[in-house]
């Protein structure tokens, strides 16, 4: 009964997203900081497979998909894939960022979008409620090949990523 109840959760479990006519343009254009509050250029991964990562440090999905994420990036790097985790957290955060960060063992990159502009962002990129954790994945034209709003299981992140690389 047990296994039946994991098929049926499995099955029924909300997958990502196809998103072949939205733009990444958004993204490329947001103004962002790093953990020492240095402004980032996101121009600069435009061309590159990536998933964004919308999160924050007190969201329990959040903190569970940060492993996979972790996992992915060890996995996909090599073959060009970028993993950038924004935080939709305020400036004033950076340090409690870095130090989750360190926590979590996270080496992929970790950026500040701010509260406001991080919802902003995920508004532009198709997440009309603003909830987290929220991923994209954007292919190497700058088009969001799929969305999710909720945790990623690594099965459905993995899927994801094979279509851009």
């Amino acid at each position: 009964m047990r296994s039946l109840f994991l098929a049926l959760a499995i099955l029924l479990a909300p997958l990502p997203s196809v998103a072949s006519d939205l733009s990444a343009a958004p993204f490329f254009a947001a103004a962002v900081v790093d953990a020492d509050n240095k402004p980032v250029a996101l121009d600069a991964l435009r061309g590159k497979p990536l998933v964004i990562n919308f999160w924050a440090r007190w969201c329990g999905p959040c903190r569970k998909e940060i492993p996979d994420l972790v996992e992915m990036h060890a996995k996909y790097r090599a073959k060009g894939l970028v993993i950038v985790g924004l935080a939709v957290e305020d400036a004033d955060s950076r340090e409690a960022v870095r130090d989750f960060a360190k926590a979590y063992d996270v080496d992929y990159r970790i950026l500040l979008a701010g509260v406001g502009k991080g919802v902003e962002l995920m508004k532009a990129l198709g997440n009309d409620k603003a909830g987290l954790p929220f991923t994209v994945i954007v292919d190497r034209h700058g088009k969001v090949a799929a969305k999710k709003l909720g945790a990623m299981s690594k099965a459905e992140m993995e899927a994801a990523i094979k279509q851009i690389l």
